[in-house]
């Protein structure tokens, strides 16, 4: 007996010897077979685009992980790792059907090595769980984005994700000394290791942003930073999102990095304000959350210093939250903010592309335009400090001409920041979502070399197949064109 996968450009077949096995690697309570079962897999964050798996794995060791490959290769089934489905490109999007490795039970800490400053982590371990586990330490794992409390370190490794604290912190590939892969062949190789410096090419930065496409992560090893002495945050209430974008630009340009800066603008504070009665401003056309960290003497003197800016570039008020209860409730609301647009709308898309600062002003006032024209309303937080916006689509899912309009918005909006000098993605990925970007970013001699370095680690195509790469003569628009846009667009 053989099951068809559901994906019309699949040929792929399910055969019941395939998933007798399947079930004697990872056992009964390891996989889920049934449709209404597998309908929770069908998309990531991105929920434009859905496609459900043949079947769900849940292993718990890089030995099961290793034969779930293997099996995989010997009857040409193809696979895909998967996180916690928070990731917003449809990176983990089952394109063919076939197997999704849930990787949500390798959750543990494996080691914490203080003296040197690392810890070995399993890929499904919750990003804010390492930071719990580490509370009290002196110590903490950096890179914390808006999902932190739901979002596995395997899924930031795999779209290099940042966070507010990147600004200064860097982001995930900055704080990931080393990785174990099983390859898409089944083979278990081991990219760096926990000294600071390792010899020959760098394929740990190589695979951290590879999204999937490499291999399947089944062990971390991050760097930890020491916790800073003392922090100041403030909010910044403006009146125009102008002056608040100028005030960006003007902090960075005196020489001051902030530890985080961030913008949220009138529909996230009616949101937030809604959930969690903090007291923002409802009248405000933004705020901006601003906070330095460091020795206890250097940030009064960075938060004196950026306070004045915030007044010159014409800011109402800057209030400082003065005790850790304060602060903690402030990044809250501003880490939940996307939970919250639930409040304003059915669905939502939330688009991720970076211009320089310099370029927040008109690119905002672009967005504007563009959900003006589309009769869409867009509401905006994002990374300010570098440029990493993420203007949020509200729609209704069910309604197909508001899907199509809010395509529309959004490619026009990515184009835009191509064309102010940036990029169509800062932390999210490409996924199936932007593929048809990638010949817009990338020379063809660049996508070729793109797709040597993919075919040299995943020769056979079956790990994490149809993502990140264009084929030869797909549009621009053909995602737009087309029901399932992703699927008829990637290799």
């Amino acid at each position: 007996m053989t099951t068809a996968i559901s994906s019309p450009l699949s040929r792929t077949v399910i055969s019941s010897e395939f998933m007798r096995r399947l079930k004697a690697l990872v056992g009964d309570g390891g996989m889920l077979t049934e449709r209404e079962e597998l309908l929770v897999y069908e998309c990531d964050g991105y929920v434009i685009e859905k496609n459900v798996p043949d079947v769900v794995v849940f292993p718990t060791s890089t030995e099961q992980v290793v034969g779930v490959v293997k099996l995989c290769n010997e009857f040409q089934v193809p696979f895909v790792p998967r996180g916690a489905g928070t990731s917003l490109a449809g990176g983990c999007l089952p394109v063919g059907g076939g197997v999704m490795l849930a990787l949500t039970r390798m959750k543990r800490i494996l080691d914490v090595n203080l003296r040197d400053r690392y810890a070995v982590v399993e890929p499904g371990l919750v990003n804010l769980h390492l930071t719990q586990a580490l509370k009290g330490s002196g110590y903490h794992y950096a890179p914390d984005p808006s999902s932190q409390g739901a979002c596995t370190i395997g899924g930031n490794f795999a779209t290099n994700s940042g966070g507010p604290h990147t600004l200064k912190y860097g982001v995930t590939v900055n704080h990931v000394l080393g990785a174990e892969m099983v390859m898409p062949d089944g083979s278990v190789v081991q990219l760096g290791g926990p000294a600071e410096d390792s010899f020959g090419y760098d394929l740990t930065g190589l695979f951290v942003g590879s999204e999937g496409t490499f291999g399947v992560c089944t062990k971390i090893i991050v760097r930890l930073t020491r916790d800073p002495a003392a922090y100041r945050t403030m909010l910044g209430v403006f009146n125009s999102v102008q002056d608040a974008t100028q005030t960006i630009s003007k902090i960075i340009g005196a020489g001051i990095v902030p530890a985080a800066l961030e913008l949220m603008d009138q529909g996230i504070i009616e949101a937030v304000e809604a959930a969690f009665h903090f007291g923002f401003p409802l009248d405000a056309a933004a705020v901006l959350l601003i906070e330095v960290d460091g020795l206890e003497v250097a940030v009064d003197e960075e938060a004196r210093k950026i306070t004045a800016i915030c007044n010159e570039t014409g800011a109402r008020e800057v209030r400082q939250a003065d005790t850790p209860k304060k602060r903690q409730l402030l990044w809250k609301c501003r880490k939940q903010a996307f939970g919250a647009i639930g409040r304003l709308s059915p669905s939502y898309c939330t688009q991720d592309g970076v211009v320089p600062r310099t370029k927040l002003p008109e690119i905002l006032d672009f967005i504007t335009e563009v959900g003006a024209r589309h009769a869409l309303r867009i509401v905006n937080v994002f990374h300010a400090g570098d440029g990493n916006i993420h203007p949020i689509l509200l729609f209704d899912e069910r309604d197909a001409e508001q899907v199509r309009r809010v395509l529309l918005a959004s490619d026009e909006i990515l184009n835009k920041c191509i064309d102010l000098g940036g990029s169509v993605t800062g932390e999210h990925g490409i996924g199936v979502e932007k593929i048809s970007f990638m010949s817009k970013l990338f020379s063809p001699a660049d996508l070729e070399m793109m797709a040597r370095v993919r075919q040299a680690f995943n020769p056979s195509g079956l790990c994490s197949p149809m993502k990140m790469l264009p084929t030869a003569g797909a549009c621009g628009m053909e995602h737009i064109e087309k029901s399932s846009p992703g699927r008829k667009a990637a290799l």
